[in-house]
């Protein structure tokens, strides 16, 4: 009995030593797993350097696309409202007096927004020459932009 006491101890004092053994290996193993969890400082600092670069190119480039696009947009409304302005001189054998006249004439829905002051501020010219023959009153005869900025062509919006 003693014998078979002794194997069963020896027995426990095997298999403890070696749980004891997957145990501290499995802390080994986990210690490590722990240390390359995450990133180290220098990593992250890379990677916002790397992200702020392509910040600094990408920020002008889209600020100029918006540039350019309300320009387009601006030369497109100006366009518009000239073309408009003709119809209207020349159905009505009247110049406008206002642009509120378009719109009442039926010739615009709405008066277009100026992109670049974002209201409906047009800086209209007054012409005391007659457009067609038969035209009986003078009124707008041509329309600008009321912001005071330059374009990207060196120009004044007001001048376009």
């Amino acid at each position: 009995m003693t014998r078979i006491a002794n194997q069963f101890v020896e027995t426990l004092l095997a298999t403890s030593s070696a749980a004891s053994c997957t145990r501290a290996g499995g802390e080994k193993k986990r210690s490590k797993l722990r240390l390359y969890n995450g990133f180290t400082l220098l990593e992250l600092m890379i990677v916002i350097s790397i992200i702020m670069i392509l910040m600094a190119v990408a920020v002008p480039v889209y600020n100029q696309t918006i540039i350019q696009a309300r320009e387009s947009v601006l030369r497109s409304n100006l366009a518009t409202l000239r073309s408009v302005i003709d119809q209207y001189t020349l159905d009505k054998q009247k110049a406008p007096q206002s642009l509120d006249d378009l719109v009442t004439g039926g010739y615009l829905r709405k008066i277009p927004e100026d992109p670049m002051t974002r209201q409906t501020n047009w800086q209209v010219d007054q012409e005391e020459a007659l457009m067609a023959v038969d035209q009986t009153e003078p009124g707008i005869g041509n329309v600008h932009s009321s912001s005071d900025g330059t374009g990207s062509d060196g120009t004044a919006y007001s001048t376009w």
